[in-house]
């Protein structure tokens, strides 16, 4: 949520800040603003809405100079207008500021500051920061951020500039993401790595209250005790190209088609392919651990938390493993019983997902192992799990709803099962062997489910005028079907549900009535008689009905579908992985269909980085 970018260097800072903020836009935002001092005088120019509104602005009204701030701002404190956008400043504008976070006593705060004569503009938890700064100053921004945060209670990232060091650029973060780029003559500050990799792949990762000060020459970074470190640079492999559209008409068209090569990727890096074996050491989690595990927790939120739902599935059948999944947000607020011999694992694509951090030092403190899957290295997840980290190897993912995330994350619990499997007995090595060996082939059946795409476009196009969409399967075609009701809800802005098949009779299908669109996800062929069941129940009531299945299953299907796409057959816990690639695209062209803002959609943001 919200982005942040920074820069110093010898280029007019105006157009990189635009930039880098056009990176960030899949963060999700409602308001733009940017910063730029030139010769200690620092010039504001802000804009609601859309990053566009605020490039129309500086282009008539240019900001000159070679250091500056910007942020898109999510709204959480007052309503998205040019007021409440960052950057804020002290009442002297010689302090300014951007800030992602929640400020959580900023209410007192603002009291103090106001007792003691500041005056505020904006309805925001940021302008406190600004004028907690001008109040604290004392010759050196340093020691006046490091006091500052003493008095401030929430999460942040924060950029800072000061009129009074014109070539020098300021940023902090604690519960926030944020990255600094360092190059020879110029540092950048970004929330996330796409706002920076035009620039430089070496990065900075900062801890948790840690400061670094940029200058033109270097960053040096300071401890919240005021200490410099030494730093500890990073190289970030993404190329350019994989942040860009390549052709294509949305990043999320973009990344679907990018499936394959992540499953490839994200398979070649956790097995070898010619013992087809799972790599030694690849999952953190001994084979001693593993037989002495009483449960497994996996906590996530939205689309990780689908692909949790598919591990408990897989888990619980290869490893005999009892496995509960839980919403982050709720976990922590339930008194979990978690303890030694329990396993936790947070699944988070950005690894900066707020809920599952804190779920994740929940379970640290109950006194849990953890581990967490992450796409992102380096990221607060990765760093809290240390050693027990896996990554999907899926490489940037910027639109907001997640599609090639979502893939490998379910392949890695697929993985993971086998891997546990193995371990605690379940599997024998040549079975384990086997199913291995049939996911090396996953990959290229999804580039054959690429084909069904002119299939999901022209029926996309007949149907997108529906108001309301139920999604209907068993087993693993459940968990298949709540990622793909959130997909559509996501991008179309369509009502769409998901339902165990079973549990219609129990309440929803009074919901069905004529020409209601029903999608029937139906890989399990032990299922299968049950779900078409179901099928036959809601098209007797009117409802149009829609199959993915498996080649298998055709003719059965055929019977029941007013529309029917067909995958490849494979094993039933890998078809998940080719069945959900036609609902993706079934969601992106109903949104096409109905002229939404596919890679951005309203009030949504692709890391949620606040409570």
């Amino acid at each position: 949520m919200c982005g942040i970018v920074g820069y110093i260097g010898a280029q007019q800072a105006q157009d990189i800040l635009l930039d880098g903020l056009s990176r960030l836009e899949y963060r999700g935002y409602d308001s733009a603003g940017i910063a730029v001092m030139d010769g200690g005088v620092i010039r504001l120019s802000k804009a609601k809405g859309r990053l566009a509104n605020l490039a129309a602005r500086v282009a008539s009204n240019p900001l000159p100079g070679t250091i500056g701030i910007g942020h898109t701002r999510w709204a959480t404190h007052g309503e998205p207008n040019d007021i409440n956008a960052h950057p804020h400043t002290d009442m002297k504008g010689h302090i300014a500021v951007v800030h992602n976070g929640i400020i959580e006593n900023y209410e007192e705060l603002r009291t103090q500051l106001k007792a003691k004569g500041c005056v505020f503009v904006s309805e925001t938890d940021t302008e406190v920061i600004a004028h907690l700064l001008h109040t604290l100053y004392d010759g050196d921004m340093l020691s006046t951020i490091l006091h500052a945060q003493t008095m401030l209670e929430g999460s942040y990232a924060l950029c800072v500039l000061n009129a009074e060091a014109p070539d020098t650029l300021y940023c902090t973060r604690k519960d926030s993401p944020l990255v600094v780029g360092l190059s020879d003559g110029a540092q950048y500050v970004g929330s996330d790595i796409p706002a920076l990799i035009r620039h430089t792949r070496t990065v900075e990762l900062l801890d948790e209250r840690e400061v670094a000060v940029l200058t033109r020459s270097g960053v040096r970074v300071y401890d919240h005790f005021g200490n410099e470190r030494a730093l500890k640079p990073i190289h970030v492999d993404w190329d350019v190209e994989a942040a860009e559209k390549g052709g294509y008409a949305h990043f999320m068209l973009k990344e679907i088609h990018e499936e394959p090569a992540a499953l490839k990727k994200t398979f070649s890096a956790h097995v070898d392919a010619e013992k087809m074996a799972i790599r030694p050491g690849a999952f953190p989690i001994s084979a001693e651990e593993a037989n002495s595990l009483r449960t497994l927790t996996i906590v996530a939120c939205g689309t990780a938390y689908h692909a949790g739902v598919v591990g408990k599935y897989v888990i619980e059948k290869l490893a005999r493993l009892p496995v509960v999944v839980d919403v982050a947000s709720e976990f922590r607020y339930r008194n979990p019983i978690l303890g030694a011999g329990d396993c936790f694992l947070a699944i988070s694509q950005s690894g900066e997902t707020a809920d599952t951090l804190a779920a994740m030092r929940e379970a640290e403190r109950l006194g849990a192992k953890v581990m967490a899957l992450t796409n992102v290295v380096g990221s607060s997840i990765a760093r809290t799990a240390g050693d027990c980290v896996m990554y999907t190897y899926a490489g940037p993912e910027i639109a907001v709803a997640s599609t090639k995330a979502y893939i490998t994350q379910v392949e890695m619990m697929v993985l993971l099962a086998i891997d546990l499997g193995v371990k605690r007995g379940h599997l024998t090595e040549s079975v384990a062997s086997e199913l291995l060996r049939q996911m090396a082939d996953i990959p290229a059946l999804a580039e054959q489910v690429m084909a069904l795409e002119p299939a999901v476009q022209r029926f996309s196009s007949l149907y997108h005028d529906r108001q309301h969409v139920f999604y209907i399967g068993r087993g693993l075609d459940n968990a298949l079907a709540m990622e793909a009701s959130l997909k559509l809800k996501e991008v179309s802005y369509i009502m769409s549900e998901a339902y165990a098949a079973g549990e219609l009779k129990h309440g929803t299908i009074a919901l069905i009535e004529q020409g209601t669109l029903v999608c029937a996800l139906l890989t399990q062929e032990h299922l299968a008689d049950k779900t078409l069941s179901n099928v036959r129940e809601v098209k007797s009531r009117g409802a149009k009905v829609l199959i993915v299945c498996p080649e298998a299953l055709r003719d059965r299907a055929a019977k029941d579908a007013d529309e029917l796409w067909v995958i490849p057959d494979a094993a039933s816990d890998l078809l998940p992985l080719l069945a959900i690639i036609p609902v993706q695209l079934f969601a992106y062209y109903m949104a096409v269909s109905r002229g939404c803002d596919v890679d951005k959609p309203r009030n949504l943001a692709k890391s949620v980085t606040v409570e």
